[in-house]
């Protein structure tokens, strides 16, 4: 359910703890008795003011900067007011609590999560798309990330999917005249080349898709689980990669009892590591969790490292326990997930040509860049000359629906009698997806859960 939307909205802007400086944001229509009462009058339009920031009493709470941006003209569309106060939390808590008091009459409440940037939204200063932006670039763990979602909050994202649009507009604006005058002796679609449009949609269609797909790898990252026997060298490879001491490594089996996880980058894409326990039969208690922990780590997981110990690749009782655990892994595969085979310990043995795999050595760090690069290829990514957009499950889901559409629609044009309702329903459909991206489409549902995840203040 939206919150209403004609209350003042107040909250504080920064980061919980002590700072330097803390913003109080306040945002609403006609908010100058507010402005009146904390700041003492007037202020000018877009200028910052240094003037103390008063109490009911008229006494001074603090001295700081105060900005004004009257509507249309702000971030939320509304009459936006910040003060710019020193960051300690008692200080901001009291700053909080005087517009709260002061925009009284304005119904003036403390703004919900995302509540800013929802009204941005609403009042048409953003899209969708866009207000999504502002969150991934907050929570953006890696520079590539960051950038991939400027891009999207720039509106580039969003200008690929308007094109493709407007596109869609054209055509099933064809489609209906010629609907709406079936004895024209004029073939309209054949005129304006459908099919040929229908194509180059199509084609971008793919185009977005393909940097939406990367942009949400850079969004959510990969998540990693190096599995196996125990002593294959599974902390060991997670130490190498990270190029630290994360995991504990020693020659006793079942050292590692608990996952043990890390956040790397390969290129920019958050690759989350997952290192687990030694899968085996065991009767101790403790191991027995930690191993069914690591089953649990795998039957969520992206990709699967299956780590092999090359000093014992000969020994049968080894290679039977091989085979055993990598038919246990099959049905994690089937499920989803995708499965490198990893052969560890390469510096201890000359020849590894005849393997089914990759040969890394975690102690010397041969072949670790091959790994990070196999990683990589295994989910797709490629770096594209003309860079990604950060985008969501969401985004891709809409594109690929709208891409069948469009390819259901050129089916029904290819045929000699096309069936015109058909298309133009394709058409309709195709639409109606790649709108939903940008909110055109929204339902109130939809709308509270992007927003909720936001942080107060934004």
């Amino acid at each position: 359910m939206l919150p209403r939307l004609r209350d003042a909205i107040v909250a504080v802007a920064t980061a919980s703890g002590r700072g330097a400086v803390g913003i109080v944001r306040i945002s609403g229509p006609h908010l100058e008795p507010l402005l009146t009462a904390v700041c003492g009058g007037p202020l000018e339009a877009r200028r910052a003011s240094y003037l103390p920031f008063l109490d009911g009493a008229g006494v001074t709470i603090d001295k700081g900067l105060a900005i004004f941006f009257p509507a249309p003209h702000s971030f939320t569309g509304e009459d936006v007011l910040e003060l710019q106060a020193h960051g300690g939390p008692v200080l901001l808590q009291m700053l909080l609590a005087r517009c709260l008091e002061a925009g009284a009459s304005l119904g003036a409440r403390v703004a919900q999560p995302g509540e800013f940037t929802q009204r941005a939204f609403l009042n048409g200063k953003i899209d969708l798309a866009q207000a999504e932006a502002v969150s991934d670039l907050i929570d953006a763990s890696t520079e590539a990330a960051a950038r991939s979602a400027t891009q999207s909050l720039s509106g580039a994202f969003s200008a690929q999917i308007d094109k493709i649009a407007t596109q869609l507009v054209e055509l099933r604006a064809l489609v209906e005249s010629t609907l709406d005058f079936p004895d024209e002796e004029i073939d309209f679609l054949e005129t304006a080349g459908a099919s040929h449009r229908l194509q180059r949609i199509a084609a971008d269609l793919d185009a977005v898709l393909l940097r939406a797909r990367h942009g949400m790898l850079l969004r959510d990252g990969v998540r990693v689980v190096i599995a196996g026997q125990p002593n294959v060298g599974k902390s060991s490879l997670l130490n190498a990669l990270a190029g630290a001491e994360l995991a504990i490594v020693t020659p006793v089996p079942g050292t590692t009892r608990d996952k043990v996880s890390a956040t790397l980058q390969f290129e920019g894409v958050p690759i989350h590591v997952i290192d687990t326990a030694g899968l085996r039969e065991s009767s101790d208690e403790v191991e027995k969790i930690g191993i069914a922990r690591s089953w649990g780590e795998i039957k969520t997981a992206d990709l699967v490292l299956f780590l092999h110990d090359l000093t014992r690749i000969s020994n049968p009782e080894y290679a039977h326990a091989e085979s055993t655990l990598g038919e246990r892994l099959s049905p994690a595969v089937a499920a989803g997930a995708l499965l490198l085979h990893v052969y560890n310990k390469a510096d201890t043995r000359v020849d590894v040509g005849d393997i089914q795999g990759l040969a890394v050595s975690a102690l010397t760090g041969q072949g670790l860049a091959a790994l990070r690069q196999a990683v990589l290829e295994s989910v797709g990514w490629q770096r594209l000359p003309e860079g990604v957009f950060i985008a969501r499950t969401r985004h891709v889901h809409a594109l690929r629906v709208a891409a069948t559409h469009v390819a259901n629609a050129a089916a029904h044009a290819a045929l000699e009698y096309a069936a015109l309702e058909l298309l133009a329903e394709e058409l309709r459909l195709a639409h109606r997806s790649v709108e939903e991206i940008t909110g055109v489409f929204s339902s109130e549902d939809l709308l509270g859960q992007i927003f909720s995840r936001f942080c107060i203040g934004k």
